[in-house]
């Protein structure tokens, strides 16, 4: 929580004038039992009708100022909080932001929302109770029982005695179910991460008739998160019933002792009306107290699991910028010897190569083979762990990233378009790019065809994911998408499976007279999408066990020649 704090500088104000105006009204609460007293012994007892009037009023007036400065320390409240919930979340978007493939791998996206959602609305409500109750309940406490020992110094004994117990009483509860709540974010997560799969995998769960079982693993994440969230609610309402048993011990006690006081008239019945009336406060004000140490054990538990992401260094970050290093002679893209593991685990090993201005270089490879992997290193999603990955001369770790995204392209293999228009899709990377250069990008991928016949064309809305779309139109429109930002090199991870074989045809040989793309990349398990490479390379368990053109790697090839036989491609060479 401490290292959260920073971010109630900007509200120090609020953090300071609302527990004030809050204090005002625990005055105030502290005076009424005198007044009331008052009444009693004096107007009551004496029938002096405008004595009681004249209190009644004060009350009434001390009722509407402590109403008033109730109100200004909730919007006080209500302001620190949202203000400090709103700053947290956009900071922890923005780092998130810079984390590289490996942290989010580590972290899980589900557990990220959560933290950004549920953790950050925990934090939220530490910050309204910090300046709505934090000062109120303890004052409260201590003022109940110094008004109370200036009026009766014996029978205040009663508060001495009942205010330590019941603060044991919560210290001992609070201690075992403290554990507890770290316990009951992560199966939160894990309530979420599979909610997140199922939803996201419906179609699939429903063409494979598992929803039984996938119901199942739902009910058993949720019962155990149930399970766990009983066992800590068992232990926190042990609170409320035991600390109303010690209040009513404690009130039969001043009832009696007091009535006995009353009796032997060294004690009136308006002081034990007030006394009473002290004893309520300070139970109440304790019970307060107990609910804010759930609130903030609760609240330092998700303090902890956001300060894990903030300090979590993103891996991969600019380099000092190599704009002025670039070589012009330079090959466009260059691997030296690259190795990298996942896990102390090597997913690829000693991969050498050269890219040519002007070349078309397909990668091919089973599943699993390294191929994704390898084409992520370029733009910098995964850094290498050893040796070089050069573009137009120099070390990618040497560029600023958004200077070497610029320069490289990437269209994944899954499709990821955002709900919006097809133009707010086609400028995501370049809001400023030109309707000619839209229209441009269009035509290359192959889009324009589908696009004009949408209404609206570049307006037209997509939705969520493009569930409107098609899965060609889906793949062809993130491709133009890639094109808008002139890249130099571009990358297609197996970006046209959901084409036919005529399109797949016309965009490579629109990609090939594309104006400023100096090397294309076509990454493929379907050979007939990367024959007419200048460059194949074939990759096989993080190795490069073939390199050459269609016809060379199906002579000298054994892995080639197997995919290019189980697809039928060129039968007549295969044989």
């Amino acid at each position: 929580m401490v290292k959260l704090a920073r971010f109630l500088n900007d509200f120090k104000k609020q953090v300071f004038l609302g527990p004030l105006f809050k204090l005002i009204e625990a005055i105030f609460e502290l005076i009424i039992p005198i007044i009331m007293a008052k009444v009693i012994d004096v107007g009551v007892k004496n029938g002096d009708e405008g004595y009681v009037l004249k209190m009644g009023g004060i009350l009434v007036l001390l009722y509407v100022v402590g109403l008033c400065s109730t109100l200004v320390c909730q919007r006080f409240a209500a302001q620190a909080s949202q203000g400090v919930g709103t700053k947290i979340r956009d900071q922890l978007y923005a780092h998130i932001m810079r984390f590289s493939h490996a942290e989010i791998d580590k972290f899980g996206s589900q557990t990220l929302v959560t933290r950004l959602t549920a953790d950050v609305n925990q934090i939220q409500l530490a910050v309204a109770m910090l300046i709505r109750l934090v000062v109120r309940a303890p004052f409260l406490v201590i003022g109940s029982i110094i008004v109370s020992m200036f009026i009766d110094l014996s029978l205040s004994s009663v508060f001495l005695v009942m205010a330590p117990v019941v603060a044991f009483v919560t210290w001992l509860i609070m201690s075992r179910s403290v554990p507890y709540y770290k316990t009951l974010q992560k199966k939160l997560d894990k309530v979420s991460l599979l909610t997140g799969e199922t939803l996201s995998g419906a179609r699939v769960i429903r063409a494979f008739s598992k929803q039984k079982s996938e119901s199942e693993k739902a009910y058993a994440a949720t019962d155990d998160y149930r399970k766990t969230a009983m066992r800590v609610e068992r232990l926190a309402t042990l609170l409320n019933p035991l600390t109303f048993m010690l209040l009513n011990f404690a009130t039969i006690a001043v009832i009696w002792f007091g009535g006995y006081r009353v009796d032997s008239g060294t004690f009136t019945q308006g002081e034990l009306v007030a006394f009473v009336n002290y004893l309520s406060q300070i139970a109440l004000a304790l019970m307060v107290v107990a609910n804010l140490v759930v609130i903030f054990t609760k609240a330092s538990a998700s303090a902890a699991r956001i300060n894990e992401v903030f300090e979590t260094a993103p891996s991969i970050t600019d380099g000092p910028g190599a704009q002025t290093k670039a070589n012009a002679d330079a090959p466009v893209l260059c691997f030296e010897h690259v190795f990298h593991s996942y896990g102390g685990e090597d997913s690829l090993s000693d991969i050498d190569f050269t890219v040519l201005p002007g070349q078309t270089i397909g990668i091919i490879g089973g599943t699993g083979s390294g191929k994704s992997t390898l084409i992520n290193l370029i733009p910098r999603f995964y850094d290498v762990s050893s040796g070089k990955v050069l573009v137009n001369g120099v070390d990618v770790r040497e560029y600023k990233l958004d200077e070497l995204r610029q320069k490289v392209s990437i269209v994944p293999q899954h499709t990821v378009l955002f709900n919006g228009t097809v133009e707010s899709n086609l400028r995501l990377r370049d809001e400023h790019a030109s309707l000619e250069d839209l229209e441009q990008a269009l035509a290359v991928s192959q889009s324009k065809e589908f696009v004009d016949a949408l209404p609206g064309r570049l307006s037209a809305p997509i939705n969520e994911g493009g569930k409107n779309l098609s899965g060609g139109q889906k793949q062809r429109l993130t491709i133009a998408r890639a094109l808008v930002a002139q890249p130099e090199i571009l990358i297609l991870d197996d970006a046209t499976r959901a084409l036919d074989y005529s399109t797949d045809a016309k965009l490579r040989q629109a990609l090939a007279t594309k104006q400023g793309l100096q090397a294309l990349i076509l990454v493929s398990q379907r050979a007939a999408s990367i024959r007419h490479a200048d460059q194949i390379f074939v990759l096989d368990d993080g190795k490069i066990v073939g390199s050459g053109t269609h016809e060379s790697l199906l002579a000298s090839c054994p892995v080639y020649h197997e995919i290019c036989k189980s697809q039928s491609i060129l039968e007549e060479e295969v044989k």
